[in-house]
């Protein structure tokens, strides 16, 4: 096989395989450069859920996974099942930030103010984490304020009163201070305005005013609101944090709750005028979330380190790489497929292409597919980089809306992005590997409710190795993490120890069977 000149990583973000058609909006989408490419490139499809990808079984793949071991080349346990670990094992009260956490709430007399996703989706949290937690400093005699954040994005869209109902169930003694969609509450795209709304309530109990949490929740269904777009509701006997009280975040996912914190915690933050910054007496997170918050969190699970990453192997032979998504998407090519690290390795660039400001994607479901693609194509032309990471956000975050008709419309869109890329690469004498971190839009309805399937699926990911040089090569199934291995081939670079995923490229002689 003839070295391409450059190599492309195109991640179609939540793009699944399934042979369902109703639903289906890449089915029911029209797509002649995805069906092209069917008829003529090599292809196979990955496990992107569970196990294969350091989840617990069951446990449907996301974003921030999926990049995760991509970028790794291997298996990345992730941070659900070490925590459902430490809870099971009854080990979470034996973190010493968990102690100190005590101590200091002990000393001040505060409350303690568990801030998270109140939900079993285990994407960004999980319920049972906030129960263990919750029960841990009631034991200690602390007083427990739950900020329940509602999901309907990695759950059922009008799930949460059964949540909620099993929350207090299991951990009876916290209160429940706010209820607040997510839609407010872990924005990551600088939507200032809706923050704002989440803080108040938050930090100064202001917000519409209920009489308990599952009135929140109801009184939102009767207003048409799903659980994503819960207005924040502050239950009437809670008035705000105060000096002394403690912080703890519940959601181990780093992306959708910076915003917030960064509201929360950092004085020199000025996109809200006329905060009033509580003094913590203590406050810690489920993980480290940035390095400018870890200045003001203390950590209880702290990141595992992942060597040798494929940035990083890239880099380390003195090749030129480039990074570029939209804002929904670019942490997740640089942050979290560079194993989870804020680091920009030599030869690394990036660029970030803003994503449109709608209150949801469904009212624009190009997203800034196009803006992306032209400045890609342009990158491509001019052959600076040896390798090229591009995220398309618009079939995971058009697919989270449940509107079929949006979500078609994302697929054709990418589609024709596709079939742009398609003759830059062959143009340019490269190779580009088309995959996706994880299914969504391939399902759109939920077959047993008949609600809007707004979450993510556990079906496979499809595989394309584009480009001249590879159109006979025959690919082997495997996961996610047999991409970096792949793409280490293309660029004739020795894949490191520690990357112990497989190229997916059936070698001379090497049967099908064998793999």
């Amino acid at each position: 096989m003839i070295s391409p000149r450059s190599v492309i990583l195109c991640i179609l973000d939540g793009w699944g395989e399934s042979e369902e058609r109703e639903s289906n909006a890449i089915v029911l989408a029209d797509t002649p450069n995805w069906d092209r490419f069917g008829e003529t490139y090599p292809q196979t499809q990955l496990d992107a859920s569970e196990q294969q990808v350091g989840l617990p079984a069951g446990q449907m793949g996301n974003s921030e996974v999926g990049h995760m071991n991509l970028g790794a080349g291997r298996q990345v346990l992730q941070d659900l099942p070490r925590i459902d670990a430490a809870v099971s094992e009854n080990r979470v009260a034996d973190i010493p930030a968990l102690q100190n956490f005590v101590a200091a709430l002990k000393c001040s007399g505060g409350a303690a103010h568990l801030l998270g996703l109140m939900s079993p989706g285990g994407v960004h949290s999980h319920q049972d984490h906030i129960a263990h937690i919750a029960n841990l400093l009631s034991e200690n005699d602390i007083p427990v304020v739950v900020h329940a954040f509602l999901d309907g994005r990695d759950t059922p869209p009008r799930s949460a009163l059964a949540y909620m109902k099993e929350f207090q169930a299991t951990a009876p003694r916290a209160q429940i201070g706010t209820v607040i969609g997510r839609y407010f509450a872990m924005d990551r795209d600088k939507n200032w305005q809706r923050v704002s709304q989440a803080y108040a309530a938050i930090a100064a109990g202001k917000g519409l005013l209920v009489e308990s949490a599952l009135e929140a929740i109801q009184k939102s269904y009767d207003r048409n609101e799903s659980d994503e777009f819960v207005q924040p509701s502050v239950i009437d006997s809670y008035c705000g944090m105060r000096n002394g009280d403690g912080l703890l975040v519940t959601n181990f996912r780093a992306d959708r709750i910076r915003e917030i914190l960064t509201v929360l915690l950092d004085p020199d933050f000025s996109e809200i005028a006329g905060r009033n910054l509580v003094k913590f007496a203590a406050a810690v997170g489920m993980t480290s979330y940035s390095k400018a918050l870890d200045a003001f969190l203390t950590t209880l699970f702290p990141a595992l380190q992942v060597k040798n990453v494929l940035g990083e192997v890239i880099s380390a032979s003195n090749l030129k790489q480039l990074r570029i998504a939209e804002t929904e998407k670019y942490a997740h090519v640089t942050f979290f497929f560079n194993g989870g690290e804020e680091r920009t390795f030599e030869g690394e660039d990036r660029i970030l292409i803003p994503s449109p400001k709608v209150a949801t994607y469904d009212l624009q479901p190009k997203m800034s597919a196009p803006e992306l693609t032209d400045r890609l194509v342009a990158e491509i032309e001019k052959g600076a980089y040896d390798f090229i990471v591009v995220n398309f956000a618009n079939p995971d975050m058009v697919g989270h809306t449940g509107v079929l008709e949006a979500a078609i419309e994302a697929i054709e869109a990418v589609d024709a992005c596709l079939g742009r890329l398609e003759t830059a690469v062959q143009a340019a004498g490269g190779v580009m590997i088309v995959t996706a971190d994880h299914g969504n839009v391939e399902m759109m309805t939920d077959a047993e409710t008949g609600q809007a399937h707004t979450a993510h699926t556990m079906n496979k990911v499809p595989v394309f190795v584009v480009g001249n040089v590879v159109r006979e090569q025959e690919l082997r199934s495997g996961s996610l993490a047999d991409i970096a291995p792949t793409l280490l081939e293309l660029l004739d670079i020795a894949q490191p120890e520690e990357m112990t995923g497989r190229s997916l490229i059936v070698r001379h002689g090497e049967a099908r069977a064998a793999e």
